[in-house]
């Protein structure tokens, strides 16, 4: 059989592996590796992004190698296997494994004992990793007299410092005497050699060292490297079946992460579908949003997106949402829905949204599509003094084994960058001070030869050289992992057996190790449960209007367009206010001059950086005055961009000329959408660049009009904002 590599360590085991998982499909594919098991120690945190790169590489490139989901368990006696899950039954019981370590340990930490492995081991392939003295020969034969060899391997490994002949026939004569077969693995830690520099920083970072006082911690070489089956056969002369077996063992491993589908929770009573339930819900809401009577436009919305979402079976994911907001409406807590929500007639009705749909023009399949087939997405904000009431409700009413907050991963950007890898490199706090202060922001870490000069470095000292270098190379690593500010996983079944479970930092929140990019790529339902300080200030404000007034009010109910708002605004008196208080905002009111709702949606989304960036706040401030005349580059375009006065400023328009424009099919708009929305983490964007722009060169575009459109698309990933966002954001306005 082919080799395959079974025992992969990424730098999602944070500080110690020294390549990012999708690297090391990238790497298996070059090197002719049919299939690549990424076990990171006591986790799963990274194998998403490993499946989603060889699902690109199989778009790409016709063929891919096959990601083997997988983990290192280290028992907490320092017994260590890696653990192959060989079915889905089987990664459920890898989950509770992994879950039952971290639940009964702090933050970060997992506490596994040699019974939990028993109890749990069912149904994997395990690879005994060598280990020394009487307690570890003891529990291995234990383990071969409960799970038996066809279960079980022992693992050999390279240790490359010369003894590896020797060692390899002792491990050889120790599998015989357990009655194990053998199993190679070179163990990387890396994808190439070329990390081998880095891998030591993240040990002088892990372990609170300088790199030269890193002795024999440090790696004596760059052999620990992902290898090539020609490689393994070299290094493992004599022992040839042990490669092989690799292979054989990953032919018995059938899970992908696919199998993963997804059940929503169905709190359903009295024997009504959800569907039926949705739909009467939905009739009671727009009897209570328009009493005088349903307009005919909305009614038809509402049955065309119930018509969809039946046809999706979403119907448990609205009602889901709805309960949340119900709760917290029966205890006077005020939510309001964000984002592509407010495309919604459904969600208006609902009562998660106060933004009615008429308002923009945006289609409800912004929000659910067919074509894109995924969950869609409803961020929900409560007043931040009351969100804790909502997450605890949430938790006792579908149970911690049900619901989960999501991970955000921490990655290494600009000035974190510099001071951990500097402080690493042995730089003086002076040094790294004056380095911090030449990055801004959150971006990247790279600064000029000139600029050091200017702030007193040496720009032709070695030891400065090598660390730019390598805090360039660290950018976007993975440091470790932090809770999502709201999103929330809630399943059907147990949570725990589709993805492990773990203790937050804060007392009583749990949370996966999957983030929203990997929950979104495994089709995963998220709520987002999200705080807002306005929020509260607006029930505040409600609390005294009806103690001093005797005039109750809701969002609903507010009298919409009051010119007395408009009044203030034009003054730039919106100090304090959501949104409209920053000193670019306050200048921009007086000049924007709003007198109605969406001339605030696009107050709200033109002083962003996206916008700014592709130079388009003057031109639509003389178009909205007058001084320049609005003009469309074409009659299609001018359908897209005629609210906005001929200037994109929202990501809906950007994906619409990329579609209309450049002649992108929907499925190449969404990965361009994707890539707006990830920007930050990967700055994918400028790929579409070439495309985009002989597109629109062969629609008859000018060269002139298809940069400043793609710089402003390029700019979204700067923060860019969907039409629907600044919708619900200028209604709390």
């Amino acid at each position: 059989m082919s080799f395959v590599e079974l025992s992969v360590t990424s730098n999602f085991t944070f500080l110690t592996g020294a390549s990012h998982p999708e690297e090391f499909m990238v790497r298996a594919g070059e090197l002719g590796l049919p299939a690549l098991a990424i076990a990171d120690l006591n986790s799963v945190a990274g194998i998403v992004r490993a499946h989603v790169a060889g699902r690109e590489i199989r778009r790409t490139q016709g063929a891919a190698p096959r990601l083997i989901p997988a983990a290192l368990i280290r028992l907490r006696d320092g017994m260590t296997l890696t653990a192959l899950p060989r079915d889905r039954a089987a990664w459920g019981r890898l989950c509770r494994l992994l879950s039952l370590g971290r639940l009964r340990a702090p933050k970060g930490e997992c506490h596994l004992d040699f019974t939990d492995l028993l109890d749990w081991a069912e149904g994997m392939e395990l690879l005994l990793h060598p280990g020394e003295g009487e307690e570890w020969d003891r529990q291995a034969r234990m383990l071969v007299h409960r799970l038996g060899p066809g279960q079980l391997s022992l693992l050999m490994a390279p240790s490359y410092d010369g003894q590896d002949g020797p060692r390899f026939a002792d491990l050889a004569t120790l599998a015989r005497d357990l009655g194990l077969p053998i199993v190679a693995s070179a163990r990387p830690l890396m994808h190439v050699a070329a990390r081998r520099r880095l891998a030591d920083v993240l040990t002088a970072i892990r372990t609170g060292v300088r790199v030269d006082d890193l002795g024999r911690a440090a790696l004596a070489n760059a052999e620990q490297r992902l290898r090539s089956e020609a490689g393994m056969l070299r290094i493992f002369a004599g022992h040839e079946e042990a490669v092989h077996r690799a292979g054989e063992i990953a032919g018995r491993l059938g899970f992908s992460l696919d199998e993963l589908s997804y059940e929503y929770p169905s709190e359903i009573t009295d024997g009504e579908s959800p569907a039926d339930r949705l739909r009467r819900l939905t009739l009671e809401g727009l009897r209570w949003r328009y009493p005088a009577g349903t307009p005919e436009r909305v009614a038809q919305m509402a049955e065309h997106e119930l018509s969809l979402i039946a046809k999706l079976k979403y119907e448990p994911y609205f009602l889901t949402v709805r309960d949340i907001v119900a709760f917290a409406r029966e205890r006077g807590i005020l939510c309001q829905g964000r984002g592509s929500a407010a495309n919604s007639v459904v969600c208006f009705a609902l009562g998660v949204t106060s933004v009615s749909p008429e308002i923009g023009t945006m289609v409800f399949e912004r929000f659910v599509s067919e074509a894109r087939d995924e969950p869609p997405d409803i961020d929900v904000d409560f007043e931040h003094e009351r969100r804790e009431e909502v997450i605890q409700h949430i938790y006792a009413k579908y149970g911690r084994h049900r619901a989960g907050l999501c991970a955000t991963v921490i990655h290494y950007r600009g000035k974190r960058a510099a001071r951990e890898v500097g402080k690493a490199m042995g730089l003086t706090e002076d040094t790294l001070s004056a380095m911090s202060s030449q990055i801004w922001g959150w971006g990247g870490g790279a600064i000029g030869a000139e600029r050091l000069r200017e702030i007193g470095l040496d720009p032709s000292d070695r030891r400065l050289a090598q660390t730019l270098e390598l805090m360039e190379e660290i950018q976007g690593f993975p440091r470790h992992l932090s809770q999502h500010v709201g999103g929330f996983i809630i399943t059907e079944g147990r949570l725990d057996e589709l993805v492990p479970v773990e203790n937050a930092t804060m007392e009583d929140r749990t949370v996966i190790p999957w983030d929203k990019d990997d929950i979104d790529a495994l089709k995963i339902l998220k709520v987002d449960v999200l705080a807002l300080g306005m929020l509260s200030c607006i029930r505040k404000a409600f609390q005294l209007i009806e103690k001093h007034h005797r005039a109750s009010y809701t969002l609903a109910t507010l009298p919409p367009e009051d010119p007395a708002v408009y009044d203030m605004l034009c003054k730039a008196d919106s100090l304090g206010l959501f949104q409209v208080e920053s000193r670019a905002q306050m200048n921009f009111l007086p000049r924007m001059r709003p007198r109605k709702f969406y001339d605030l949606v696009i107050q709200v989304a033109i002083i962003r950086p996206g916008p700014i960036q592709g130079d388009m706040v003057h031109p639509f401030l003389r178009r909205r005055n007058g001084e320049e005349q609005v003009s469309f580059p074409s009659d299609d375009l001018g359908r897209v961009l005629g609210k906005t006065l001929g200037v994109p400023l929202f990501q809906e328009q950007a994906m619409q000329i990329a579609i209309i424009g450049a002649g992108f099919d929907p499925s190449e708009a969404d990965r361009l959408r994707r890539s707006l929305a990830t920007f930050k983490k990967h700055g994918s964007v400028s790929e579409f660049r070439d495309r985009f722009m002989s597109g629109m060169r062969a629609n008859g575009y000018d060269e002139d009009f298809s940069a400043r459109c793609f710089a402003q698309i390029e700019g979204f990933g700067s923060y860019g904002f969907p039409e629907s966002h600044a919708a619900s954001f200028a209604y709390i306005v």
